[in-house]
């Protein structure tokens, strides 16, 4: 299932509507990652969303 484990971002629900506003069902899935961080020197495997990603490297906790 997509949700991010770092910041609990998961899907959402909306609409498609079309040019004569006939409204279907969608899901927004986010663009989750799996990636491996070294955390007190053990490798662990996280589900994590691009955001969250950008967000740690900009905040330096990644190289």
């Amino acid at each position: 299932m997509a949700i991010c484990e770092i910041t609990g971002k998961g899907k959402m629900y909306g609409h498609n509507v079309s040019f004569s506003q006939h409204k279907t069902r969608k899901v927004f899935k986010p663009n989750v990652q799996k990636r491996t961080f070294i955390i007190d020197g053990q490798k662990v495997k996280l589900n994590v969303s691009t955001s969250a990603l950008r967000t740690l490297k900009k905040k330096g906790l990644l190289k």
